[in-house]
């Protein structure tokens, strides 16, 4: 095996890691909004209607087309990038045992997925600027709890949503800790899903130069696999006309 093929199974194998961990943290993510935030969160306010007063644990105005960006990138490095890399690199690998030069179904294969390998790469790191300039759009924004009192939120599925301005799930839960929250579990609850949702997107960052390692690499190796192949027909033509020349009967 050519050393540069050795080097893209191993960038292969960190992208899937990495790959694993975003799909992970994104996860983790999605279940804790349908389970926990489906619901509310108590915030001691005075006013009209009492001491305290319950708020929906998702705004109305919610962004979510960030999260699905990068779990879409990362799913994409992780089975198509990862598997698929290594079904065509073992297809390529059993057939040039066997011949000097790849055709048919592998070579397709082949040549799709290192085509497939740029495209991951562009789509990573389109995920990444997405992800942070809308994240970075709506940092500091606030919840206004004079106006979120006044909402008479009820239990999901009867709950009243706050509608002012539009928040990603990261940006939103950010604002919510800023206010006086009755229950101290709720506080390092959203804490700890805020330290996660803050890893994966900022996981997009080696989960792009990982994309672009391997695509980098996938160019660099299919083209010492074409130096190989040319010198093997080569040296195979090279070897059929010698033994022509010497009249040596060919099996």
């Amino acid at each position: 095996m050519a050393i540069t093929t050795k080097i893209l199974l191993a960038a292969i194998v960190l992208l899937m890691i990495d790959g694993f961990i975003e799909t992970a943290f994104i996860g983790n993510m999605v279940s804790w909004l349908h389970r926990r935030a489906g619901g509310d969160f108590i915030i001691n306010f005075n006013s009209e209607r009492g001491p305290e007063f319950p708020l929906h644990g998702k705004p109305l105005n919610e962004l979510a087309d960030q999260g699905h960006a990068s779990n879409g990138a990362a799913g994409t490095a992780y089975v198509a990038v990862g598997f698929g890399g290594f079904l065509a690199l073992y297809l390529r690998h059993r057939q040039l045992k066997k011949s000097h030069e790849l055709c048919g179904f592998t070579k397709g294969l082949y040549n799709f997925w290192c085509g497939l390998t740029v495209v991951a790469a562009i789509y990573d790191i389109a995920a990444l600027i997405y992800t942070f300039v809308l994240t970075y759009r709506h940092m500091h924004q606030e919840i206004d709890v004079a106006f979120a009192a006044t909402l008479d939120n009820h239990p999901y599925p009867d709950y009243v949503a706050y509608p002012r301005q539009q928040w990603t799930p990261e940006n939103w839960f950010t604002a919510v800790l800023d206010l006086p929250l009755k229950y101290g579990h709720d506080r390092s609850d959203i804490r700890m899903q805020l330290l996660l949702m803050k890893a994966w997107r900022w996981n997009l960052i080696p989960l792009s130069i990982l994309g672009i390692l391997v695509a980098v690499l996938a160019i660099f190796d299919r083209m010492a696999l074409r130096r190989r192949v040319s010198s093997g027909v080569h040296l195979q033509r090279l070897d059929k006309g010698s033994r022509q020349e010497a009249g040596t009967p060919e099996y």
